[in-house]
């Protein structure tokens, strides 16, 4: 659905976005992240063609954005961290308005309307004054108007920003059906929206694209936790010496009251976990030792995030480097 190549783009001496590249399929929601800076912004303005990038080319539905600008853009769907609302229309005026730029006319146009009114609940709202209506819904007709055309690509900056939690969660829930049509591109500093509704995850860090990966893979570190009754001494001994175990740190020295020796393996390769874990298994069962609790180590993706903004010299970070930086 959507190619990057290259893409840069400076302000004066500043690299706002330095050579980044990354490739998007059909219906997947991904997540940009960054801190303040990071190029976020400058790179949601070149997919919409909004800003022009200084170098590199954006490929979206096989259309040359440079090429066919217009054409693609009746294909988007953009919600920009400010929107350019006009206060003194109405909703359902604003709205009209934007679905004539989209292209939308006659019968499809009020029935698109229609449509993305009910999707976004602001029917209560639709003959106020733009002015007159609160930041959650303003933001409620900025989702809307994005959504108008049924896009092809979607792209969300900051999406619930403003919203309460009931309204947060209708967004999501909407954010979830418009990707079994579109192909989403969610950039927001709520890092539990992205684990809540994205499948893979970009971060930026000074305008470079430093990770590019799916969620559930970057939630599994190189560790198995491990819970045994099995005494540090015996357990330094037996396990140390098993193929795929580099590391083995004692979590507890005296057992737990109702089960035992809690331990934290670091293995050679992530992607062994399940093979080590059963030569663990067999191993403690030959050492005549009971097991409470074998699993992989998960991590949130904040931590996650800190990981890579702590590394900022590293660039394109791959799984098995992002690992054993763990």
């Amino acid at each position: 659905m959507l190619e990057v190549k290259g893409l840069t783009r400076q302000y004066g001496n500043f690299v706002a976005v330095d050579n980044v590249e990354f490739t998007i399929g059909d219906r997947e929601i991904v997540g940009l992240l960054g801190h303040n800076g990071a190029g976020k912004t400058t790179i949601m303005k070149m997919l919409s063609a909004y800003l022009e990038p200084d170098q590199g080319q954006i490929l979206i539905g096989g259309h040359d954005l440079a090429d066919s600008a217009k054409q693609v853009q009746q294909t988007l769907g953009y919600l920009p961290e400010s929107l350019p609302i006009y206060p003194e229309l109405v909703v359902a005026d604003y709205l009209d308005y934007a679905a004539e730029l989209k292209g939308l006319a006659g019968e499809q146009k009020f029935a698109e309307i229609r449509r993305v009114i009910q999707a976004t609940a602001i029917q209560d709202r639709i003959l106020a004054p733009i002015a007159t209506l609160s930041r959650g819904y303003k933001q409620r007709v900025g989702v809307a108007q994005a959504i108008l055309g049924k896009p092809k690509l979607l792209i969300l900056d900051e999406p619930t920003n403003g919203l309460d939690p009931a309204q947060t969660a209708q967004m999501r829930k909407l954010i979830r059906t418009l990707a079994g049509e579109a192909t989403v591109i969610l950039s927001t500093h709520i890092l539990q929206e992205v684990e809540a509704l994205c499948d893979r995850v970009l971060i930026l860090h000074g305008g470079r694209l430093v990770l590019n990966e799916k969620l559930d893979k970057l939630r599994h570190s190189n560790h198995l936790l491990l819970v045994t009754s099995l005494t540090p001494d015996a357990a330094e001994r037996q396990l140390l010496g098993i193929n795929g175990v580099t590391h083995l740190e004692s979590l507890n020295q005296q057992p737990d009251q109702h089960s035992g020796y809690r331990y934290r393996l670091t293995l050679s390769d992530r992607d062994s976990s399940h093979l080590v874990s059963a030569r663990l298994a067999n191993t403690l069962v030959n050492a005549g030792a009971d097991i409470y609790q074998i699993q992989p180590e998960l991590r949130d993706l904040e931590t996650l995030f800190r990981e890579v903004s702590a590394a900022p010299q590293l660039t394109n970070i791959n799984k098995e480097e992002l690992s054993h930086a763990a």
